[in-house]
């Protein structure tokens, strides 16, 4: 296992270990996101998807909170052409080819929800509660937030969540279907190696794939994601990764798959 690690900048420390790649926010104790954090989490996390290393990707905070959301002075000082592209940078985890998952403890608000639900997982201890609170100050979500959990949870709950910038907690948000775990505080690191390991156990080539097929999926009629899915089937038919996938099968070992 190799350990490699990136001083804190901009608030958040990136770690790589073994096929692990972390980007931990640090500013405890509430993790608040500056303005120009969001671009240099955006880097992160293209550096990471970039290394051939790292196979899993975590997204998780130092402290009992995840996020208490953005600097609220930052809206203020900045143009509104550059806030109206801030969801660019928040995307970025959904645009990585890599999975994603995001451990969360305590508060995850504003762009922290935000960022977690552009995550392909979330993982959330006891502790945490989430929100869009941007209605209190006057104002919405603008970093794809609502948009995501549109399509997550539904109309009703989301006009919920969101238009009375309502505090929904862990296991009701597992209910809900936008967290995909729950776990008691103390067992959040376990439960998100576990996962991590599960991960990293499948085809990099098939989970690229079928990340960009859900990905792109949901925004289409249900004839043409059928359509996205068989084509990007018949592409993997030919590939290594399946042909070892099969021939493990039969030979009932572990494959040994190489993302070709």
């Amino acid at each position: 296992m190799t350990d490699r690690s990136a001083p804190a900048e901009d608030g958040f420390r990136v770690e790589r270990t073994g096929l692990r790649g972390d980007i931990i926010l640090d500013r405890p104790p509430l993790n608040v996101i500056a303005m120009a954090q969001r671009d240099a989490l955006r880097q992160a996390f293209e550096e990471l998807d970039a290394d051939p290393e790292i196979r899993v990707i975590v997204l998780r905070a130092a402290g009992e909170n995840f996020s208490s959301g953005g600097d609220i002075r930052g809206f203020l000082e900045t143009d509104p052409e550059h806030l109206s592209h801030l969801a660019d940078n928040v995307a970025a985890p959904e645009r990585c080819r890599k999975p994603v998952i995001c451990a969360v403890r305590g508060f995850c608000f504003g762009v922290g929800f935000e960022l977690s639900l552009a995550c392909d997982f979330r993982i959330a201890s006891e502790t945490a509660q989430f929100a869009l609170p941007e209605m209190r100050i006057g104002m919405i979500p603008g970093s794809g937030g609502s948009a995501r959990l549109l399509h997550m949870i539904g109309i009703a709950r989301t006009k919920d969540m969101v238009m009375r910038g309502r505090r929904v907690p862990a296991k009701q948000a597992e209910a809900y279907g936008f967290v995909t775990e729950c776990v008691p505080d103390g067992e959040l690191e376990a439960a998100t190696q576990r996962l991590v390991d599960e991960l990293a156990g499948f085809s990099p080539l098939a989970q690229r794939t079928i990340k960009r097929v859900l990905n792109d999926g949901q925004h289409l009629p249900v004839r043409g994601a059928i359509e996205l899915e068989g084509n990007a089937y018949g592409r993997l038919r030919s590939s290594n990764d399946f042909r070892e996938g099969v021939q493990s099968f039969f030979e009932k070992r572990k494959p040994n798959f190489t993302g070709t």
